[in-house]
């Protein structure tokens, strides 16, 4: 299958999806949501869909997936209705782990600079 289709569904499931979760779901944990990325398998079957929440707590993050996790039924329904596809891919929400990643590394590059400056 040509990578340029797999390509052009991530993208227009990235749109789509974020369109859907701002105008269609009510549900108030899922609010904050920002989709980073979408990738679609080869066979076009599964969609790991990645984002990330303004609040770091625990908690938040829990009632954020719980909430996305509530929504998956309505979000392929209504990308069943927007995308000219034969069958929408499952949809899976994976977390954003990046922004943490990025700024833990602003830490540790901020804690080695305290640290030359008292030297």
């Amino acid at each position: 299958m040509p990578n340029y289709r797999v390509e052009r569904l991530q993208q227009e499931v990235l749109r789509e999806v974020t369109d859907i979760l701002a105008h269609k779901v009510k549900d108030p944990r899922v609010s904050g949501v920002t989709l980073t990325e979408v990738t679609v398998t080869n066979d076009l079957q599964i969609a790991s869909l990645y984002y990330s929440t303004l609040s770091d707590k625990a908690s938040e993050r829990a009632k954020t997936e719980e909430g996305l996790k509530k929504a998956v039924g309505l979000i392929r329904k209504e990308l069943a209705k927007r995308l000219n596809i034969y069958k929408v891919p499952e949809l899976h929400f994976k977390r954003d782990t990046s922004v943490d990643y990025g700024q833990r590394i602003d830490q540790l590059i901020a804690q080695i600079h305290q640290e030359d400056a008292k030297r």
